[in-house]
């Protein structure tokens, strides 16, 4: 049954003793807000990586980091490479400044939708990495926007492989004595999350899917707009792998935050509310439905949009550009009378940082943000949880 505010005093109350898997709990006072940055600047870098155990499979991966601030605050903002000479202009992140020195920094892995980019979410990204986490996005070989040769079956097949080796990559950084990453990451505190296709991946990281087994060291995950049902959707189930069975979901036992659009109607919310309803060994389950945010309200498909435009570069020129998929969800998630993009984006922000500041860093403080009695001050904010 869902919490309600009823219990929500009792159960903060209790929090600590339940939550066998959040990590060390700690006082940690006085919190960031999880909507705004956070105390470190970002650093960004890309490099590829192969895979030797899956015949040299080559993942590009893009890298956000905390940087101490002294190094951040005056160094020019990185660029996204989008096509050609374009690119997205970034307004935190900075280029292969140092890490900051912290040991044992949390890790996270980000996965793209389907047939997307690994940037597609770079505004979350760089949130994340100004609150302390080393956040990792790769691009899924054979299912990205510039690679999207695999059908659904193989495609499906490689996710969860691709984002253990994107784990096996850092943490091997993380030992090298020559690397920046030398003994920055903490190798028991690894969280997952992913969006549409990615959010599928993030839940196959502790469930297994499509043959993958799952992965112990995911220790939290945060899986946006996922599909839990093929048949909730409007186009046919293309596989097997389309969805998730009670029984996968109800192996997940690590803490787990649903985030959805009301208005999505690729992947409808109730897709949250099965996936909520079978999460039964979760120590944690939290359900965040953003009222009037569609699927493309959780990327950055409007700055991506509105640079093309601003470069007078008109819809009508899109597809030839290889951009044809942006303008459907240009159209219905950038235009003014839907629901604000920077709102969405607020909220994502908002709950994915707090979910994991209390669940992976164990900060007691953000369960403040976790509450039903804080998303009743968030009208566009429906949260159910449950825990064990």
């Amino acid at each position: 049954m869902p919490i309600k505010s009823t219990l929500t005093t009792l159960l903060l109350t209790v929090f600590a003793m339940v939550c066998g898997a959040c990590g060390t709990d700690t006082d940690s006072g006085p919190v960031d807000r999880p909507d705004e940055l956070g105390p470190f600047g970002v650093g960004h870098l890309a490099f590829t990586a192969e895979d030797a155990s899956r015949g040299d499979r080559s993942l590009l991966m893009d890298v956000w980091y905390p940087v101490d601030t002294a190094d951040w605050q005056d160094s020019p903002r990185t660029s996204y490479p989008l096509m050609a000479i374009i690119g997205l202009e970034s307004e935190v992140a900075v280029e292969e400044l140092p890490v900051s020195d912290r040991p044992g920094q949390t890790l996270l892995v980000f996965s793209h939708g389907y047939q997307s980019i690994n940037i597609q979410s770079a505004a979350l990204m760089e949130q994340l990495a100004s609150h302390g986490f080393i956040v990792v996005s790769p691009e899924h070989t054979g299912n990205s926007q510039a690679f999207p040769e695999d059908d659904f079956d193989t495609a499906a097949a490689n996710r969860v492989p691709d984002v253990s080796f994107v784990i096996d990559t850092m943490l091997a950084r993380s030992e090298d004595p020559a690397d920046p990453f030398y003994g920055r990451i903490d190798p028991e505190r690894v969280g997952v999350v992913g969006h549409s296709f990615g959010g599928m991946t993030a839940l196959g990281m502790a469930a297994g899917w499509a043959g993958a087994a799952p992965d112990p060291r995911v220790a939290a995950i945060a899986p946006i707009s996922a599909v839990i049902d093929a048949d909730l959707q409007s186009d046919d189930r293309p596989s097997e792998y389309a969805g998730f069975t009670e029984q996968q979901l109800g192996s997940i036992t690590v803490p787990v935050m649903l985030v959805g659009g009301t208005e999505d109607v690729h992947v409808p919310i109730e897709n949250n509310d099965l996936a909520f309803a079978q999460l039964t060994g979760a120590p944690w389950v939290y359900q965040v439905d953003v009222i009037g945010a569609n699927h493309t309200h959780f990327a950055n498909i409007c700055a991506i949009g509105n640079l093309l435009l601003d470069l007078n570069i008109s819809q009508d020129t899109w597809a030839s550009l290889g951009a044809e998929d942006l303008i459907e969800p240009y159209n219905t998630t950038c235009t003014p009378e839907v629901f604000p993009i920077e709102e969405a984006h607020r909220l994502q922000n908002l709950y994915v940082t707090a979910f994991f500041r209390r669940h992976l860093l164990g900060e007691t403080g953000y369960e403040h943000y976790l509450s039903q009695s804080y998303a009743d001050t968030e009208p566009a904010i429906t949260l159910t949880f449950k825990s064990l």
